[in-house]
């Protein structure tokens, strides 16, 4: 059966800043969809991050390429398979260099928190309770 993937295109300031906070994260960087231009940063089997120098970026768009530490553009959720887990992902991402970008939310069923990468890109870190989910 086919695996659909997903591909998070993000620009960012600085190419090898960005490849280490990533790979700091345990994330890999696939060097054949690689260059001086693009990092692709593979976190799992369907999920590739694809960050790109500013300039590569906007031979993607005619749109304006916003400030990430300024605006909002997007936000990523990650699933994680515990609360232990979340928090392991999330600190990795403080000593990498990353930023708390909001309140940790636990709901008992669910829980999450969040960080900014160095370029201000909201990364979200959520378990849920898979009995909550079946039920």
């Amino acid at each position: 059966m086919y695996q659909q993937m997903i591909f998070v295109n993000l620009a960012v300031n600085d190419l090898d800043a960005s490849k280490k906070f990533f790979t700091e994260l345990g994330y890999t960087i696939n060097a054949q969809f690689s260059d001086e231009n693009t990092a692709s940063v593979v976190i799992s089997d369907a999920i590739v991050a694809m960050v790109h120098t500013k300039e590569r970026y906007a031979e993607f768009t005619k749109k304006e390429i916003v400030d990430s530490k300024k605006t909002s553009e997007v936000l990523i959720a990650l699933s994680a398979e515990s609360r232990e887990k979340v928090d392991e992902l999330v600190e990795k991402a403080f000593a990498a260099g990353g930023s708390p970008a909001g309140e940790t939310q636990d709901h008992g069923f669910m829980y999450g928190r969040s960080f900014d990468d160095p370029d201000g890109h909201t990364w979200e870190v959520v378990w849920m309770d898979p009995s909550a989910v079946e039920g």
